[in-house]
């Protein structure tokens, strides 16, 4: 991930901040590594369209990219949601993570938080990418839903790039405290793929037996 923002600066951050509005792109590593690129005290500079540039541009350049992506994403899971309803969720659902306890989960939310369910869930992690399909599923209002949606991944990008910013030239440090990120993203991927391919033998061996219990 970190490889992908050093070589494509703006538009990487564009692109995965899009994704995590409706499945998990660790949006913190995103920002973080982005606003550090942005102060120039890496060795790479960041991409701008092009231009390599540092300084309080970058610093806009990287924020504004992030909140934008991440708004268009998030309208992209509304509608998602709205148009597809719980039988796109019942069917599909899993492979945004957005399983029947999940949409139960996010329905509770939205009941708790009312009007303010939206601009809550998209500062709160983790769950901040869960919150635009359940949202188009509970038919929330598009128009607030965007205006609360540009508030909270406004207030999310700026405030991890910044933070990005300030830690600047301590990043190798940052980097190093956020290894188990990277080592439990494989362990989770291997897993998953063995549940997966697990799973998908023993359906296979009770059809056989279920054929074969029928003859």
């Amino acid at each position: 991930m970190t490889s992908l923002l050093a070589q494509y600066g703006v538009l990487a951050v564009f692109v995965l901040m899009a994704i995590d509005a409706v499945f998990p792109a660790f949006s913190e590593l995103v920002m973080l590594y982005g606003g550090a690129l942005g102060s120039g005290a890496l060795t790479h500079q960041l991409d701008v369209f092009g231009a390599h540039t540092t300084g309080v541009g970058a610093f806009l350049a990287i924020s504004l990219a992030g909140t934008i992506g991440y708004l268009l994403g998030s309208l992209g899971g509304w509608a998602i949601g709205f148009y597809g309803g719980q039988p796109f969720v019942s069917r599909w659902g899993r492979w945004f993570h957005l399983d029947a306890a999940r949409l139960e989960r996010a329905e509770r939310w939205f009941r708790r938080w009312e009007q303010w369910a939206v601009l809550v869930g998209r500062i709160t992690p983790v769950v901040r990418s869960f919150v635009s399909i359940p949202a188009g599923v509970f038919k929330a209002p598009l128009p607030r839903y965007t205006l609360l949606t540009a508030i909270g991944s406004g207030i999310w990008c700026f405030a991890w790039a910044g933070a990005g910013w300030g830690l600047g030239a301590s990043w190798a440090g940052v980097h190093h405290a956020f290894g188990y990120v990277d080592y439990s993203v494989v362990a989770g991927i291997l897993a998953a793929a063995a549940y997966l391919v697990l799973r998908r033998r023993r359906s296979i061996t009770m059809a056989r037996r279920a054929s074969n219990s029928s003859r």
